[in-house]
């Protein structure tokens, strides 16, 4: 697991719970909470060229969108292994399609034909209908809900709570935030807020 904030303490309680045996931390600082004891932690400047050499699979799990997308992409290029991780409580369509390094959290819901690039976030209660498509690195936070169809561009946020119409299209590089109702198309490098965004 590449990162030692609350979202790489997330990844790894879920990613211990589906099996994986072994639970090592990285980062380039020291961790800001305590984890458990079974869990190890290293210090590294230069993730990509150690940890080719030593794990067969390795998770980036950084809330930034923008670091996670560019670690991870560095980490499929070198041939690092990083396959999806879920959450033994989600429900996740045989239909739907998932790109490496996604995790789909406790309680989200994947369903037909959605489509979700790498490194995607699907946060606890977060809810992706039918047709959808998630770009590289997007992030849906808790609960947050997209109806059918919808396109979300890479590195985009949806906030905690937010929800959006069927059929928008959402363009890179976007924030939505809390709670908030989108209802018509966004273009990139776009910050919406409000009931309607």
């Amino acid at each position: 697991i590449l990162g030692a904030g609350g979202h790489a303490a997330v990844v790894a309680d879920c990613a211990g719970g589906e099996g994986y045996n072994a639970i090592c931390l990285y980062a380039d600082r020291e961790p800001a909470l305590p984890f458990p004891a079974e869990w190890s932690f290293e210090m590294t400047d230069d993730p990509v060229e150690m940890l080719a050499t030593r794990f067969g699979h390795v998770h980036v799990a950084i809330g930034n969108n923008a670091m996670r997308d560019s670690l991870l992409a560095a980490l499929l290029q070198s041939g690092i292994e990083c396959p999806p991780i879920y959450h033994r409580d989600c429900s996740i369509s045989r239909l739907a399609t998932i790109g490496a390094g996604t995790v789909v959290l406790a309680g989200g819901v994947v369903n037909a034909r959605a489509e979700l690039g790498q490194g995607v976030i699907i946060n606890s209660g977060a809810v992706v209908e039918h047709d959808c498509l998630l770009g590289d690195a997007a992030h849906l936070s808790p609960r947050a809900a997209v109806a059918g169809g919808v396109t979300i561009g890479a590195r985009s946020w949806i906030g905690i709570g937010a929800v959006v119409r069927e059929g928008i299209s959402i363009g890179d590089d976007v924030v939505v935030g809390a709670g908030a109702a989108v209802i018509s198309d966004i273009p990139s490098d776009t910050t919406v807020v409000g009931v309607p965004a």
